[in-house]
């Protein structure tokens, strides 16, 4: 029997500092602190510790074998969503991250399946960006529960889905942009709490 685990997420080992190129905004960035481990910044904010596994595929894959697992569907991990961002800025982000994966899929065909992320603020931009990582290889697109609080029966999202329709791709909705995320910080509750809740 094939067994996928069909929720997972990874990075590339080394992500641009976008903060410093568009000049503004909080974005994601790694620090390799120690070998194996490396630090998730936002801006100058310390997000969370990732290990190598984030981003080693090879290492993914060997992991995931213990588990009698042949196939990993991967996506990248919803704080680089950057639906705050401006779209272009938000596009750029999106075209590496989906880059990344596309290569990642085409090297290891047997072992990974992608799924994009998609500046959901302009759909325009968003059906540009589906429409190429359909050409890419890739599976399906991630996107967040709300775009910037927006629920996602607003009308400005149907046309994405309509080209998610029409090019066969996946959606997985995942939880993101968590009610009361900000009074809660401790104890792991926005993920305990905000993230079932959203759900």
């Amino acid at each position: 029997m094939l067994k996928i685990d069909c929720h997972t997420h990874i990075l590339p080992k080394k992500l641009p500092n976008w903060t410093e190129k568009f000049g503004y905004g909080d974005f994601i960035y790694l620090q390799h602190h120690k070998k194996g481990f490396a630090k998730m910044m936002r801006g100058n904010q310390f997000f969370r510790e990732i290990k190598e596994n984030a981003w080693n595929p090879e290492l993914r894959i060997k992991e995931y074998d213990k588990y009698s697992t042949q196939v990993q569907i991967v996506c990248t991990v919803p704080v680089m969503f950057s639906y705050w961002a401006k779209p272009f800025d938000c596009l750029e982000i999106s075209k590496f991250l989906n880059d990344h994966i596309a290569e990642l899929v085409i090297k290891y065909p047997k072992n990974y399946l992608g799924l994009a992320t998609i500046p959901m603020q302009d759909s325009e931009l968003a059906i540009q960006e589906l429409e190429r990582c359909k050409q890419l290889g890739l599976s399906g697109v991630q996107i967040g529960s709300n775009i910037n609080d927006l629920n996602l029966n607003e009308e400005r999202f149907f046309p994405i889905f309509d080209a998610c329709e029409k090019l066969s791709m996946a959606v997985l909705i995942h939880p993101w942009n968590m009610m009361g995320q900000k009074s809660m910080q401790r104890y792991w509750l926005p993920w305990l709490v905000g993230m079932p809740a959203e759900t």
